[in-house]
């Protein structure tokens, strides 16, 4: 199955570099990535949901705004949630005519979005996947209340700083590489992160990594900073905007090193129809260690959730 790659420019201004396979005008799967990610992780999902064997889907998966070639304004701003919401829309109805995704899968900042997308536009969705993301409420109580958790995200301060990015990518980004394999997974990543691997990666960061992490400066979901700020300053949102009707998948491997399991509790009173699947001996990168088991999960969601 080959990937295509293009660029799409958007009614608001905003182009998206993108990566798809499977014939348009098929119903829609969007993949959504992370940080510091871009969209050929999603490559094996792709090539998996584009076969007539797995539904034959037409599946689209974006750079998000200020990764890779995708607009990358340089103001804070720029990063405001409903604005990556808006994107998301915005391509979504440059592939379909009514502007509906069928499965929207997303993982880590992607899953913010995801998130927001399911809330704000709920006819425009059928069905929801969430890997190693957590959602608004949940994280909300518990940068707040659970120290562990607060330890966990200490690095998103540190990201929202000024000049991250230049430190970033000093060494051959050697922080960068340094992300996917502190978490159990030993030097070697699981083994994923062979030199071919590290070249598309360094392909990305080497366009700018000020839009990455302008992600981390404007949100204000970070874990406080003693003498400087508090928990009471991470904003609680009301329930309308929490709630989550569609069919929703979350997949959570277990030895993530900055998203703890906690962030599961209570999930169900924002998301009734809600199925959790946890998966052991798997970290953050999850995507990139297990694409095949990941595929076969979402496959049998999407044929439970008709």
């Amino acid at each position: 199955m080959t990937i295509e790659t293009f660029e799409r420019a958007l009614p608001h201004g905003i182009t998206l570099s993108c990566r798809a396979a499977g014939e348009a005008g098929r119903p829609l799967m969007v993949f959504l990535h992370g940080f510091p990610e871009a969209a050929f992780i999603w490559d094996p999902l792709l090539e998996w949901f584009a076969d007539p064997a797995h539904g034959g889907f037409r599946c689209v998966a974006p750079n998000l705004r200020g990764f890779e070639r995708s607009s990358s304004p340089q103001e804070v701003d720029a990063y405001r949630p409903h604005l990556l919401v808006q994107d998301v829309a915005e391509l979504a109805k440059s592939e379909a005519a009514d502007g509906r995704i069928d499965t929207l899968v997303a993982h880590d900042w992607g899953g913010a979005f995801g998130w927001g997308f399911a809330n704000a536009l709920p006819q425009q969705l059928g069905r929801l996947v969430i890997i190693n993301s957590p959602h608004p409420g949940t994280f909300t109580r518990e940068l707040k209340h659970n120290p562990a958790q607060q330890k966990a995200s200490a690095y998103m301060n540190w990201l929202a700083a000024p000049g991250s990015e230049a430190v970033l990518a000093e060494n051959d980004f050697a922080r960068l590489f340094a992300m996917f394999t502190m978490m159990k997974a030993g030097p070697d990543g699981f083994g994923w992160l062979a030199e071919p691997v590290k070249q598309r990666y360094r392909d990305v960061w080497s366009q700018g990594l000020t839009g990455a992490c302008n992600l981390y400066r404007v949100t204000p979901m970070k874990p406080p900073v003693p003498g400087r700020t508090s928990a009471d300053d991470i904003p609680t949102l009301p329930d309308e905007r929490l709630r989550v009707q569609a069919p929703t998948l979350v997949l959570w491997a277990l030895d993530d090193a900055a998203l703890l399991p906690g962030l599961l509790d209570g999930l169900e009173q924002w998301v009734p129809a809600l199925e959790v699947q946890k998966i052991p001996g798997a970290t953050h990168w999850v995507i990139h260690e297990q694409p095949e088991g990941i595929a076969a999960r979402i496959e049998a969601f999407q044929k439970k959730a008709q």
